[in-house]
């Protein structure tokens, strides 16, 4: 479903990855783990279009997206979910989903609140009231608004309460049980011991 091959990414004169490959097969939950700084955003960053110097091909669904602007890959069903979240600060919970929605909003708005039920009792709260746990459900139900058919997730779990990491690891894992293929750079053990794989991430390259 997606596939990537000797990505190669720059900013300036530096280079932050060197020839990864990887794929995310249909219904796969794949985990990208690394230190930081060995370059787990940058990739996400480079297959959704929003890094500066990319060499290599990334295919979508069979279509090469190498070319394709960051909101062409976003319409083509790739839906991405920042570690700094990059929420409407000034507008409440429910503003940021509908903002974000396509297709059937009232259908998609249903699912999103199945599957986090926190947000239900806060849709009128400014969403920069709510802690960290609670934006990072907020971000991900925002980006499932968008009807995606695959999810780059950065960081979900880190630097939240451990109640919500586990609320956030379950709805990750039944949207997975669902269907949705999922490439994940998170250095939480409980998503990693039920991923599909793990991938690791060391200085920019892919490790054995």
């Amino acid at each position: 479903m997606l596939s990537v091959q000797n990505l190669n990414v720059w900013y300036g004169a530096a280079q932050a990855l060197f020839d990864v490959s990887l794929q995310v097969a249909p219904g796969e939950l794949v985990v990208l783990q690394g230190l930081n700084g060995a370059g787990k955003s940058t990739l996400l960053q480079a297959i959704m279009g929003l890094s500066p110097r990319v060499s290599g091909v990334i295919s979508y669904e069979n279509n090469s997206i190498s070319a394709w602007e960051s909101h062409r890959r976003a319409q083509a069903g790739l839906g991405y979910v920042a570690e700094d979240r990059r929420l409407f600060t000034g507008l409440t919970v429910l503003e940021n989903l509908r903002v974000a929605a396509r297709g059937d909003v009232d259908a998609n708005e249903a699912q999103v609140l199945a599957l986090f039920p926190a947000l239900k009792t806060m849709l009128r709260r400014v969403s920069s009231q709510m802690s960290g746990g609670e934006q990072q459900m907020l971000a991900i139900a925002r980006t499932l608004m968008t009807a995606p058919r695959l999810l780059l997730l950065d960081e979900p779990c880190e630097g939240i309460s451990p109640v919500l990491v586990e609320s956030i690891v379950d709805a990750l894992l039944l949207l997975r049980a669902r269907g949705m293929p999922m490439l994940v750079a998170e250095q939480n053990k409980l998503l990693a011991e039920r991923a599909d794989r793990v991938i690791t991430l060391v200085a920019g390259q892919l490790t054995a």
